[in-house]
């Protein structure tokens, strides 16, 4: 039985109607709290449990990517652990990788409250939180300090963001300053442009202004971090072969596909409570069951124009296995969650990677790697 199915979610998400932010701030609380003392008792006694609770391993998941040894697929997506706090415990949840940030250069408090809402009845979220983090220098001192204590043996990336008060023709510089400050700190890079919750940010999409941030961070890539480029599911077919190009050009990683939606279609939820206004009304980005097949979509263009040779870490709607399926066979190396966990609980990690081995053993397959893009090339 998942407890937390059971009893946790229902009484948080209809009984005690909670303010999902304030629910969002203590969870992380209590995992900073166990990454930061996790090696001593009692937290110790609870990263053990945890582990025994939530992690699967299996080496037909383990996949070699961009220079990182990956122990599963599964990775928590950005937005949950703003600041790296809780950088230590993902490992123990399950998550073969976790995405730290958005972090910015300068800090920032994001938009007013309220401003991140559930839509149950669509099994969704919309944020419109603006990348509220303490800023690069602090999650740098924080991580620098933490480095001896951390024993995670997965990889950790981190997300860049443009800060609010910078021009946007100045938006290459500040991703740079992040970059600098942080760049031993992470495994692998990503460049957020697709946040619809920064004025402007989604323009940086377009292959001039683009360009010019991947060239600054790759002349200042001296170690030759994996660089990624997080895109929206709402740009056109062309803007994202524009993307296809610049990621070699730059040479990129690889694609993340994709961000929130500011799409509006087919949504069930009419009214939003803590508002008394539509979701059409409310400013922000969709994530969740809705996104779903939109961001598969796009991984699947992707991995037809790439011929499977740009690395896609697909995220969108993933809530159960046959989710993370659909996406690994159009194309996507890797995926990350984050609404279908707050969904469906911590035991969904464990959950997805049962079914994920069943499914290679139902297609006669032996790792992991071998369904990526499956689905392409049977139909060719």
């Amino acid at each position: 039985m998942d407890i937390y199915q059971v009893a946790i979610r229902p009484l948080v998400f209809n009984l005690a109607k909670t303010d999902p932010e304030w629910l969002h701030q203590q969870t992380i609380r209590s995992l900073s709290w166990l990454s930061q003392t996790g090696d001593r008792p009692p937290a110790s006694w609870v990263n053990r449990r945890l582990q025994q609770s939530f992690c699967l391993h299996d080496q037909r998941l383990e996949q070699n990517l961009f220079g990182l040894n990956f122990p599963n697929p599964v990775g928590l997506a950005a937005g949950f652990d703003k600041d790296g706090v809780a950088a230590n415990i993902w490992s123990s949840l399950g998550f073969g990788f976790a995405e730290l940030g958005t972090v910015t250069f300068h800090a920032q408090p994001g938009n007013p409250s309220p401003r991140l809402f559930r839509l149950p009845l669509d099994k969704a979220a919309l944020n419109r939180m603006g990348f509220n983090n303490r800023g690069a220098a602090a999650m740098a001192a924080y991580l620098t300090r933490e480095k001896q204590k951390l024993t995670q043996s997965i990889p950790i990336g981190i997300n860049l963001g443009k800060s609010k008060v910078t021009p946007l023709e100045a938006a290459a510089e500040d991703y740079l300053h992040s970059f600098r400050l942080l760049k031993e700190l992470g495994d692998y890079f990503v460049v957020n442009v697709s946040s619809p919750n920064t004025p402007g940010l989604r323009s940086l999409q377009d292959a001039s202004m683009l360009s010019a941030i991947l060239d600054l961070l790759q002349q200042e890539n001296h170690s030759q971090k994996p660089i990624f480029v997080k895109i929206a599911p709402d740009l056109a077919w062309e803007a994202i072969t524009d993307i296809i190009s610049l990621a070699k050009t730059y040479q990129l990683a690889g694609i993340i596909a994709t961000n929130t939606t500011i799409s509006r279609e087919r949504l069930k939820t009419q009214v939003i409570d803590q508002t008394g206004k539509s979701p059409q009304e409310e400013a922000g980005g969709i994530s969740g069951e809705p996104l779903r097949d939109r961001s598969t979509e796009v991984i699947r263009f992707i991995w037809q124009q790439t011929q499977g040779k740009i690395p896609i870490i697909g995220v969108g709607g993933i809530f159960s296995s046959e989710d993370a399926w659909e996406k690994i066979i159009a194309g996507a190396s890797l995926i990350q969650v984050y609404t279908g966990w707050i969904y469906e609980g911590p035991l969904m990690v464990r959950r997805i990677l049962t079914g994920l081995l069943s499914k290679l053993e139902q297609n006669g397959l032996t790792t992991i790697s071998e369904a990526i893009g499956l689905q392409t090339k049977v139909q060719n």
